[in-house]
């Protein structure tokens, strides 16, 4: 009999153990030659309390203590030494206070993604140093730390939300709206973005600076091209956030710095959290950042202590799987996942009128992996394609959107290819109308058979209406039509198959999909061949 130990949880042997230990170690060297001194704070947390710090990352793990508390285990460090900083080290004669920490999380994670559920977090906090030289020190000490760490071809990219931030305040939209874009942006869903503002009816400068801003990426020009448009907008100078980044930018100059950020506006999320600067940082052979960071006043500030707070988590286990990556990293093509069906087709034109070579794809077989020359194609299943991307098997991909609202995973949805149309329905057997509002009024719930649980939920939960699923995988029209479920939900371009089954359109307006091209952050963010086939793709689309 295996003893094992719970999803998302393992032992880590002596060999793996004595490797984290060294790595752990030349990090601990790092910050605290830097000057930063050990913290620890508890496994349990109030949950009333880190809720009211701010954006509690990941699905915590709760429980009810004697004292009928609400109590978490902590999902990450930096909420939980804001709260010990302001409840005991507030006081300003006692800043700027260097602190750092090695402790374990916890987060809970979706079955069947093969996701740890506790990993371990090294980092550091920066409270009440001067701006400016807050965000150069902890960013300097971030790049040493990567050096320190072992880490070769390391990126560091910046963004900042207050650009985004100055841009919304201008742009006339209502607090509900604003927090819908904060909430697509923060989702990397840069189509919905679009989308949505076309929807909003909102043109002219505020709109094209909202559009704009977290399509930004390079260098320190980036912040120029931030100006003019908030200008055009009417955002003056010291309300755009840009001065800070261009300090930055001449700080780290002036002290000779080994290396200069490059700059992502695509990584401006958390707005409840950070308040200026944010930063990832991606090594080889990781799909997610190893280090990720920012400026973070408001949480302090949320807990009744006023003080300037910037600081930096990084991943051992991430760092670990890079440098255990390195030996079998090769410079690969530029990776694609394709999508298998009717999606096939059309993405086959769409990648040849962006210049890519695509004969191999003509007399395509049997194969899996298609190599022509300066990109790979890797041949999947669209509802596979989101995966493949988000674990690092492929640099980006195309499907539709409904596969990528399914797999719900960490990607940047960029281009929508206006390819395979359709959208879902809600339907019934036209010889049971009626039968589903009886089953209602007795269960107090629609039970509703799909293909799509995710859709389906957020489709019941947007009209307020309880719904029982259950979640199959093929010809889902016998459902109903057996008596197993009062409704479907499911994808339809010509209602044919309803039709042929008898079924009948209950509500046709769940979610309309199209085809999206899409990239993983990390991809996005470190292979410049990934930017320039969105922007081909956006051009002909």
């Amino acid at each position: 009999m295996i003893h094992s130990t719970p999803r998302g949880f393992r032992d880590i042997l002596p060999q793996e153990a004595l490797t984290r230990e060294k790595i752990a170690g030349r990090v601990r060297e790092v910050f605290s030659a830097a000057g930063y001194l050990p913290v620890e704070t508890p496994l349990l947390e109030s949950r009333e309390v880190l809720e009211r710090a701010g954006r509690i990352k990941g699905v915590p793990f709760q429980l009810i203590d004697d004292d009928d508390r609400l109590l978490m285990l902590r999902p990450d460090l930096t909420l939980p030494i804001a709260r010990m900083v302001a409840s005991r080290l507030s006081d300003p004669a006692g800043f700027p206070l260097r602190l750092r920490y090695q402790a374990p999380v916890v987060r809970e994670q979706q079955s069947l993604r093969g996701e740890a559920r506790q990993f371990t977090q090294l980092g550091i906090e920066l409270v009440g140093a001067p701006d400016g030289e807050a965000e150069q020190e902890v960013l300097q000490l971030l790049a040493q730390t990567l050096d320190a760490a072992g880490i070769k071809g390391w990126t560091i990219v910046c963004g900042s939300v207050q650009p985004l931030r100055a841009a919304l305040d201008v742009s006339g939209l209502s607090e509900e709206q604003i927090q819908e874009v904060l909430s697509l942006v923060h989702e990397s869903d840069l189509v919905g973005l679009d989308a949505y503002l076309d929807v909003c009816g909102l043109c002219g400068p505020a709109a094209q600076a909202i559009r704009e801003i977290p399509r930004l990426s390079g260098g320190s020009e980036v912040i120029g091209a931030i100006d003019a448009l908030l200008e055009k907008a009417q955002v003056e100078p010291d309300q755009r956030g840009t001065q800070e980044l261009s300090w930055l930018v001449g700080s780290l100059d002036v002290n000779g710095s080994p290396w200069t950020p490059s700059f992502d506006f695509s990584i401006i999320n958390s707005f409840d959290y950070y308040t200026g600067l944010i930063f990832k940082a991606y090594a080889p052979g990781c799909s997610a950042s190893v280090a990720s960071g920012g400026r973070y006043d408001a949480v302090l500030s949320n807990l009744d202590a006023r003080a300037a707070a910037c600081g930096f988590a990084l991943s051992l286990e991430r760092v670990q799987a890079s440098l255990d990556a390195e030996k079998d990293i090769r410079k690969r093509p530029l990776r694609i996942a394709v999508p298998k069906g009717s999606l096939f087709a059309p993405t086959v034109e769409l990648l040849k009128r962006a210049g890519l070579p695509t004969e191999e794809l003509d007399d395509l077989g049997r194969k899996l992996i298609v190599n022509a020359g300066e990109v790979e194609y890797l041949i999947v299943r669209a509802t596979d394609a989101p995966a493949f991307v988000a674990y690092g098997g492929a640099d980006c991909g195309i499907c539709g959107n409904d596969s990528l609202f399914e797999a719900n995973l960490d990607l940047i949805q960029l281009v929508d290819l206006k390819v395979g149309a359709c959208h879902f329905v809600v339907a019934e057997p036209a010889s049971r109308k009626g039968f589903a509002e009886k089953a209602f009024a007795r269960r107090g719930s629609y039970r509703v058979a799909t293909k799509y649980p995710r859709i389906t939920q957020a489709y019941y939960d947007s009209i307020g209406c309880p719904v029982d699923i259950v979640a199959l995988h093929g010809n889902i029209e016998l459902g109903p039509i057996v008596g197993m479920a009062d409704r479907i939900v499911d994808i339809t371009a010509t209602g044919t198959t309803l039709k042929e089954n008898d079924l009948v359109v209950v509500d046709d307006d769940v979610m309309n999909c199209s085809a999206r091209f899409f990239a993983s952050p990390a991809a996005y963010r470190r292979n410049p061949q990934v930017r320039t086939l969105a922007e081909a793709l956006s051009r002909i689309s």
